[in-house]
């Protein structure tokens, strides 16, 4: 199957007949070193980007796609998710997909086992977007009151566990001495932290506010906050589309950066409406609840620029949970130069 093929599911009609993409096109042309998409001549460039699982924490693209920020640049954007979240990677490497949103934990376990090299070249996430509950409130939550405890943590990638012993060890608690279960999907961990199997729970909205909504459970602590920057998610490529496609790309991440830049100027409100197609399922209470919370601790990145400041902190997490056994280079793993064309030619 060639890079960039023909998806099932197409969102550029429904971006068009909305006042979206005038708008976007219309920014465009007073910047005479951009080059404009013309839909009245040209066809849109498909490009089918996969997800590690769907949720409100990868706000950016689905703002790009309902926005009408990809159409503008002449890209018809799909995201479908993976059946798990690693089939992101074999997902690219079988050509089932030409960009997929992972974690960059991803790349640095292939670089570790001498695997396929697989790139990021645009940041969507700079902070941990999981929550931890539990079954009772607490006025002043202490790291160690997971001691002896048990904890359902997210089972759908490694990411967030590998920062959750990153916290506890900043705060003077040996993972060891907590209790964790790993291996539920994500709707068996709740129905098991319902079930009271456990003290606390580790999940993300729109499970967070629907346990907190029933009395179930409650927040103790916003892992963003507690693991502080890193860059949690960001979109990857093989080295070849990257290499034979980068004028595409420059046009992608173009997009995601305006998209990023709508979504600071316009706050959780206006997110939440724009990203209601992409969640049906979800009540309209909740998911303007989930981004108010994400918009408050700056979850989503500002600009599409992985920096090697937050590449480092990253390493070091998973160094030091063992999850790698040697440091990478930056270079090795990130690609900076198109999301650096991108936000120049905004």
């Amino acid at each position: 199957m060639p890079p960039f093929g023909p998806s099932q599911i197409s969102y550029i009609d429904n971006v068009a007949r909305s006042g979206a993409v005038k708008k976007g096109l219309t920014a465009l042309r007073n910047q005479p070193s951009v080059r404009v998409y013309s839909p009245a001549v040209e066809t849109p460039h498909r490009l089918r980007v996969v997800e590690a699982f769907r949720s409100i924490f990868y706000a950016p693209p689905f703002v790009a796609i309902h926005g009408g920020h990809f159409a503008a640049e002449g890209l018809d954007v799909t995201m479908t998710t993976a059946p798990r979240s690693a089939a992101t990677v074999d997902a690219l490497l079988g050509g089932q997909a030409d960009l997929a949103l992972s974690g960059l934990m991803r790349s640095f376990d292939l670089a570790d086992r001498g695997a396929t090299r697989l790139v990021h070249f645009a940041a969507v996430n700079d902070r941990n977007g999981f929550f931890l509950l539990g079954r009772e409130p607490r006025s002043r939550f202490s790291w160690s009151d997971l001691v002896g405890r048990t904890v359902i943590s997210f089972g759908g990638a490694p990411t967030p566990w590998l920062c959750m012993q990153a916290v506890l060890r900043r705060h003077g608690v040996d993972p060891a001495r907590v209790t964790f279960v790993r291996d539920l999907s994500g709707p068996d961990a709740v129905v098991a932290f319902r079930a009271r199997k456990a003290a606390f729970i580790e999940l993300g909205p729109p499970a967070v506010d629907q346990l907190i909504d029933d009395g179930t459970g409650y927040l103790l602590a916003s892992m963003g906050d507690a693991t502080g920057a890193v860059p949690f998610s960001s979109l990857m490529t093989t080295p070849e589309i990257l290499e034979r496609e980068r004028e595409v790309l420059v046009r992608f991440v173009r997009g995601l950066y305006r998209a990023q830049r709508w979504m600071a100027a316009s706050g959780p409100s206006a997110i939440a409406a724009v990203l209601a197609p992409a969640f049906p399922d979800v009540d309209p209470g909740i998911l303007a609840r989930a981004v108010a919370r994400y918009f408050r601790q700056s979850t989503w990145a500002t600009d599409p620029v992985l920096t090697r400041t937050g590449f480092d902190a990253l390493q070091s997490i998973l160094l030091a949970a063992g999850f790698i056994k040697r440091s990478h280079r930056f270079e090795d793993l990130v690609d900076t130069d198109i999301a650096r064309q991108a936000v120049q030619t905004i």
